[in-house]
């Protein structure tokens, strides 16, 4: 039996000219989330990210974090998040109060949020899907074999460490509850999810002969209080 080990990235840089870029507390969050599962004896022998810079400078810190740790890392498209952009921008209902929400230097989290979960809910209703480039169900489809793929590479007692960000955690999780394929039941469990997932907190999937299973969500009780934050 392989173990999946889901971390998401650390903190992005909110209201920067570029969001994919890890702040300084996402640095010291990689950095840390390494270090701590580097004392519980954790020694993985694949380490992959997705294919955004703050899934890559999160893998990066990580190692730095755990200099014992020395693996090459791969790169796994599979793993990107969720284009929210283009999820709001096809938001019918958008507003000029809205766009102004996605400039580089807005700064209004609780606003943001508000938008991006009723944008997020009509995109994984399926009944939209012609408006994005990417649906709910390719989305969660590609997670599905990204979790595959990771559980091949990490294989027999051996330990694959995933960099991705909440939105595929969400959907690993989802699709590995008791919800099954109903559309509606699916979206409602990748909602509730994606809505509470820490910054570098982990997430175990066990991979064997009966398939994969959720072992735990969402760890991060080793972070310090100063480093938990959600986005």
């Amino acid at each position: 039996m392989g173990v999946l080990m889901l971390v998401r990235h650390g903190q992005a840089s909110f209201g920067a000219d570029d969001y994919d870029v890890l702040s300084s507390r996402g640095v010291r969050q990689s950095r840390r989330a390494a270090e701590i599962l580097a004392g519980y004896g954790v020694t993985p022998t694949t380490l992959i990210h997705g294919g955004m810079r703050r899934q890559r400078e999160t893998a990066e810190q990580m190692l730095n974090g755990a200099p014992a740790w020395e693996l090459p890392i791969d790169v796994d498209e599979r793993w990107r998040e969720v284009d929210h952009l283009a999820v709001i921008n096809a938001y019918p209902a958008l507003t000029d109060a809205d766009r102004a929400l996605l400039e580089p230097g807005s700064t209004d989290a609780r606003a943001f949020h508000e938008l991006y979960t009723k944008a997020t809910s009509r995109w994984a209703s399926g009944l939209y899907d012609s408006d994005y480039p990417e649906s709910f169900a390719a989305f969660i489809a590609r997670v599905r074999d990204g979790i595959g793929r990771a559980g091949r590479a990490a294989g027999e007692r051996r330990t694959a460490v995933v960099v991705t960000s909440g939105g595929p955690i969400a959907a690993a999780c989802a699709m590995l509850t008791a919800v099954g394929e109903e559309p509606r039941k699916l979206a409602a469990a990748w909602a509730r999810f994606n809505a509470v997932i820490v910054n570098a907190s982990v997430t175990r999937v066990v991979v064997g002969s009966s398939g994969a299973r959720l072992m735990t969500f969402n760890e991060h009780a080793a972070l310090e209080r100063e480093l938990v934050t959600y986005r």
